[in-house]
């Protein structure tokens, strides 16, 4: 770092009309300031500061853990779990334990080697360096692992670091070793329940001399993280149950010792990523699961003894994949044991190969595509070829080059030729003659149809887009808009034109747009593009956004900051809400993903308490509010939907800035809506025999006491 300079001012020179710069300095107190008014010599070798030993991690814990949501609570529990899996991985365990106590702590236990308790060449013991150091393990180089997950060798540190207490028991060499870490200093307790700092461990107990293994249990310290941010047993149950089918023949078993009343889980996988895949396969396959496994060498040049060296890779190349009727993508990846949430150079080279393949080998000489070769359109594009498709890619080789700490992107370069290579002649020799000719002839028809509604989708869009450009303002004749857009501005979409009409009088019309839907939205979880742009509904939604759809959505072009979907609150309204939130989530996604929408939650009941109107949101909150300002139940009126109420009234709980209350919809909401969809397709939709299979899958669910009958 060096100094900052004084401030510059811009001023035009006389007589030129052009620009010059001239630093302007001012005096207060005595002292040389800049014009900004900071003093000069505020900046000096007292101001750099060094961060020792942990206190780096509870500084800038993003760095390290990318957040202090739920996000980087659960991360420090992946870091144990998954120094298990290595050990796993390598060989050397075969099962897990993983407890969520009541306390709030959690412990994670395998049989493998153990960590090493020898004592290093300064006292202590390699136990106590693992948790303390940053950048200490046994991963880096050629040593105890040949490939693993944690690589940076400050995943366990981590932990230690944003725990209040740790607890690391180790089984070897006869006996049972611990060592607590309290405030991240290391000591034990003595027998009079006092904790005395030493790096000394503690031998509880003699086991057989075989046994070997590694227990740590450890208390998040909840100061670090933000204040609803908890330990979510479906998403540890998701990590653990992912984990086995990469180390196949693994065992992990998940106890939740938290009151839950759930028993323990046992979860293992023999059929590795193929089961992975059919796990999460959803509806009909189009194909079996195709399978390739391939080992490679790379070069790369890498420091050794602190000088950049040429050293050979080898890397060990796995997939799975299969297509299944609908238009999904499910691609999951995955570098030695650990999950790549966004993907990296090995699904690059994946998505490159069956781009190859599908254009190359699978779709060549396809006669229904000829007609679209005159405009250059007869190419599959990779959303073309990846509906309906499943897919798990995994890659297993030393020291791979991770973006950022929480490794959630795989950068090493010369893995996405290598896994192009591989999945090149792996998925080429299946298409030439290794499959099933029907099936092979299925996923041709597939992609075929894709493309064919892609091209005719576009098509139809751009007509629609130049039929508006000629009307008088290119916008759905339906929509009251706002006379300013922005950031600021709102789209309030209402169910139906009675509660458009209320709503058009109460809002802001400088700030506030309201668009009116007169039907259901297309599904968008299972219609085609081609499907999505017909729906009127859904186009003219698309519309007023102004932003696009699909891959070419540009939220920077959107008209409105914030999208507030308003529906009555029964069944209709529901639907209705998860099929917007499902065509937002799958075309116009950033919208999610950025935090532009969200849905009204206006009240259920309605009541006078001393001239003033009263509402109430919920049946509790009804009931209390009624004992409290003694207003009895047949006083309360129930609002059976936004029509309902009057222009005050709407104005004042749904439309008021100051007054209303908004949930702010998330991808989560949105992926939930598209399975809501789903099943509201299934219970409400024409499909009667796909009905009648549901109810009685689930009749067991059913009180027969309750029926009517």
């Amino acid at each position: 770092m060096r100094p900052v300079p004084p401030a510059k001012k811009t001023a035009k020179k006389p007589g030129t009309g052009k620009a010059t710069t001239k630093t302007v300095t001012t005096k207060r107190a005595g002292k040389k300031t800049t014009a900004s008014g900071r003093k000069r010599s505020d900046y000096d070798a007292s101001k750099i500061q060094v961060l020792e030993g942990l206190d780096a991690v509870r500084k800038r814990p993003g760095m390290y853990i990318g957040g202090t949501g739920a996000e980087g609570l659960h991360h420090l529990v992946w870091e144990i779990i998954d120094n298990a899996v290595d050990e796993a991985a390598a060989g050397f365990a075969s099962h897990i334990d993983v407890i969520l106590h009541g306390d709030g702590s959690i412990e994670v236990t395998d049989n493998g080697r153990g960590i090493p308790i020898d004592r290093k060449s300064d006292g202590r013991t390699a136990l106590e360096v693992v948790f303390t150091e940053l950048h200490a393990g046994g991963k880096f180089g050629s040593g105890a692992y040949t490939s693993s997950g944690g690589l940076h060798g400050v995943g366990a540190s981590v932990v230690n670091a944003l725990s209040t207490k740790l607890v690391a028991e180790v089984d070897r060499d006869g006996s049972t070793w611990r060592l607590v870490f309290l405030d991240r200093e290391p000591g034990n307790y003595l027998s009079s329940g006092r904790f005395k700092a030493s790096s000394k461990l503690a031998k509880i107990k003699k086991i057989p001399s075989k046994r070997t293994g590694t227990r740590v249990r450890f208390w998040p310290d909840l100061d670090v993280f933000d204040g609803e941010a908890r330990i979510d047993y479906e998403l540890v149950r998701d990590h653990v149950a992912r984990v086995c089918f990469l180390v196949p023949g693994l065992h992990v078993k998940l106890h939740d010792k938290r009151g839950s009343g759930k028993q323990a889980e046992t979860f293992v996988a023999n059929g590795g990523l193929a089961d992975y895949v059919d796990y999460l396969s959803i509806g009909e396959p189009v194909t079996d699961i195709v399978t390739i496994h391939d080992e490679a060498t790379f070069d790369e040049r890498v420091p050794v003894d602190g000088k950049v060296t040429t050293v050979t890779r080898r890397c060990t190349v796995d997939i799975a994949a299969r297509w299944v009727k609908g238009f999904d993508t499910t691609i999951v990846s995955f570098v030695n044991t650990i999950p790549t949430s966004d993907g990296g150079t090995h699904v690059a080279g994946f998505e490159r190969a069956l781009s190859r393949v599908a254009n190359e080998d699978l779709l060549a000489d396809t006669k229904k595509l000829k007609k679209l070769a005159k405009q250059g359109n007869d190419r599959a594009v990779p959303s073309d070829i990846q509906e309906g498709l499943v897919a798990a890619v995994k890659v297993t080789f030393p020291e791979p080059q991770f973006k950022g700490q929480t490794k959630q992107e795989l950068g090493t370069p010369a893995i996405q030729s290598l896994v192009y290579e591989t999945v090149k002649s792996g998925m080429g020799d299946w298409v030439t003659g290794g499959g099933k000719k029907s099936q092979i002839n299925a996923l041709r028809d597939k992609i075929t149809q894709a493309v064919l509604s892609r091209v005719a989708a576009k098509q139809q869009l751009d007509a629609r887009r130049k039929a508006a450009n000629l009307s008088s303002n290119g916008l759905p004749d339906k929509l009251a808009d706002c006379r300013v857009h922005g950031l600021d501005s709102e789209l309030l979409i209402v169910e139906g034109n009675s509660a458009a009409g209320p709503a058009k009088q109460g809002r802001d019309a400088d700030t506030m747009a309201v668009l009116p839907l007169r039907g259901k939205v297309v599904n968008a979880g299972k219609a085609t593009l081609k499907q999505v742009i017909e729906n009127a509904e859904a186009q003219a939604l698309i519309t007023a956004i102004g932003a696009g759809s699909g891959r070419d959505f540009d939220i920077s072009a959107s008209r409105y900051g914030r999208i507030i979907i308003l529906c009555d609150a029964d069944v209709d309204g529901s639907h209705i809400r998860c099929l917007l939130l499902t065509l937002i989530y799958h075309q116009m996604r950033p919208l999610l993903q950025e935090g532009y929408v969200y849905a009204a939650q206006p009240p259920l009941f309605a009541s006078k308490h001393r001239g003033e109107q009263v509402y109430a949101y919920t049946d509790e909150e009804r009931a209390r509010l009624g004992e409290e300002l003694g207003i009895g139940g047949d006083k309360w009126k129930r609002f059976k939907g936004l029509g309902e109420m009057n222009v005050e009234e709407l104005a004042e709980t749904t439309l008021n800035r100051e007054t209303r209350i908004l949930k702010r919809m998330t991808m989560a909401d949105g992926l939930e809506a598209t399975k809501a969809a789903k099943l509201f397709s299934v219970l409400m939709g024409s499909d009667v025999a796909t009905r009648r299979d549901y109810i009685i899958e689930h009749s067991g669910l059913i009180d027969a006491d309750l029926l009517d009958i």
